[in-house]
């Protein structure tokens, strides 16, 4: 069949065979070193906000071990013991259901924040984010900002530098080993830590987690800084399934600042042909991953905001209006919305759907916690001897209750038994716990022969009642065993 007029045909012609040691290999290295970034410094409202979140976030995670609550730490992930003191709450290992539900109101939280305003967590509040801002801010102390830093970099090794780059990494280190030291605080109590820290006599555990999380936090902080949030950060990667065009991001406001180009400040961009932007790269040099924002949204965008600090700076010396770049939905930047229709657009049916399942999961949580009885307890029948038969024909089956006072006061249990007529308790019936405590409490059951005989053969159902005076009010607990009678 010929080819149409209209057809393109696109020959095909032979090359002769060149043997490969007659040409060039070329490799191609799929390990390319990365390209380092310089952060250049930024002041603005949102460079204020990200601070106030370092110094929020910092003072309540370095501050929180010291906190006391009735005598003792008032938040201590105590392993050893097999407790979790949190506040007035004492958790037993039973009560991980606690963090399991926390970890799901967490993730519906980020999943409601994605959809409504971004990548606000990561901009913030993320510890990454956090201590790379921290050790910027040390580095930009001992080496100047994001020029001086580069010459500095590029210059051969002397005094001067050699006093610069060291006293950045004591501080770094400094504030590694102190952030560790606070980790481990949290699972060891803080003031034994402390006196331990003194003397140099950790135990092998605390110093292998002091000196992990802190060269942890150095070498992400000081080192691997954006590669953690492109390359090693999940969220990064699944965030575009939970934002749409009508998620607040940070945004370029492409039909005003193209064409790009650069002018003098009297100079009317509209008589040049040219938009807002004049091409200063500024945005490029703040950011912390190295983008550049005109260029879209991308997934190494933390949401930081530093891009929109410099960019409203330009614009307000060269005389124009602040706002090129900004926090704006997809649909406001092209359809030129106003922020009071952006944020009608925010009650949507996503929004809508993360908002009730996340009060519903938190509503749940609290209603939980606030009806807790205070203690919890297991019990355990003994497997070796099903059952034994007594003097005059007396059935006893013998149990072990495991008995978790869950307060931080000392309690009197009191244990009753139900499920069979007759049945009835021939040893102590009663113990005391101390606070935040587990005792054992052996326990023997006995069915007279008479009430025995419709029961043989089987195992029957009987109910544990444990009483407590608790807070002023009685708290009682039912837990359900059997009661085996032989033929």
């Amino acid at each position: 069949m010929k080819p149409s007029a209209a057809s393109t045909v696109i020959p095909i012609r032979a090359v002769p065979f060149v043997p490969p040691d007659m040409d060039a290999v070329l490799t191609v290295s799929m390990y390319e070193k990365q390209a380092k970034i310089y952060p250049r410094a930024v002041t603005g409202w949102f460079a204020r906000w990200r601070w106030t979140m370092v110094w929020l976030t910092q003072a309540v995670f370095y501050g929180l071990p010291w906190l006391q609550w009735n005598g003792r730490q008032a938040l201590l992930f105590d392993l050893e013991e097999r407790r979790f003191l949190v506040l007035g709450l004492v958790l037993q290992p039973q009560d991980l259901i606690y963090l399991a539900a926390l970890l799901v109101i967490a993730a519906l939280a980020l999943f409601l924040f994605t959809a409504v305003a971004g990548r606000l967590w990561c901009g913030y509040a993320c510890p990454q984010t956090v201590y790379t801002e921290m050790f910027l801010w040390v580095e930009r102390r001992f080496e100047g900002d994001r020029l001086a830093r580069m010459r500095l970099d590029a210059a051969p090794w002397n005094a001067d530098k050699l006093a610069r780059k060291g006293g950045k990494q004591a501080v770094w280190l400094g504030i590694g080993l102190i952030t560790g030291f606070t980790f481990v605080g949290y699972f060891t109590p803080i003031r034994t830590l402390a006196f331990e820290a003194a003397t140099l006599a950790f135990s092998p555990w605390e110093w292998f987690w002091v000196l992990f999380y802190g060269f942890a936090t150095y070498g992400n902080a000081g080192y691997l800084r954006e590669q953690v949030c492109k390359y090693m950060c999940p969220y990064a990667r699944f965030q575009s399934a939970l934002i749409d065009k009508d998620s607040l991001v940070i945004a370029y406001d492409t039909g005003r600042g193209e064409a790009r180009g650069s002018r003098s400040r009297k100079a009317d961009p509209k008589v040049l042909g040219l938009g807002d932007c004049i091409d200063c790269t500024l945005c490029v040099q703040v950011c912390p991953t190295g983008i550049d924002i005109r260029n879209g949204l991308q997934n190494e965008c933390i949401g930081c905001a530093a891009c929109i600090d410099v960019c409203d700076d330009v614009m307000g010396k060269m005389g124009y209006a602040p706002g090129l770049i900004r926090y704006s939905t997809e649909n406001g930047v092209v359809n030129g919305w106003s922020r009071s229709r952006m944020l009608r657009r925010a009650l949507r049916p996503r929004v809508l759907i993360y908002s009730v399942v996340l009060l519903a999961a938190a509503g749940a949580f609290v209603a939980s916690l606030s009806l807790r009885t205070g203690f919890s307890v297991d019990v355990i029948k003994d497997r070796g001897t099903l059952a034994r038969v007594v003097e005059d024909g007396i059935v006893e089956n013998t149990y072990r209750l495991q008995i978790s006072n869950g307060t931080e006061q000392t309690r009197r249990y009191r244990v009753g038994v139900d499920g069979l007529p007759g049945l009835r308790i021939v040893t102590v019936a009663d113990v005391t716990v101390d606070g935040t405590r587990i005792q054992s409490l052996p326990l023997t059951l006995a069915l007279p022969p008479d009430a025995a005989e419709a029961y043989r053969g089987r195992a029957n159902p009987i109910v544990f009642e444990i009483t407590t005076a608790q807070d002023g009010h009685t708290s009682t607990r039912r837990e359900k065993s059997t009661y085996f009678v032989p033929r």
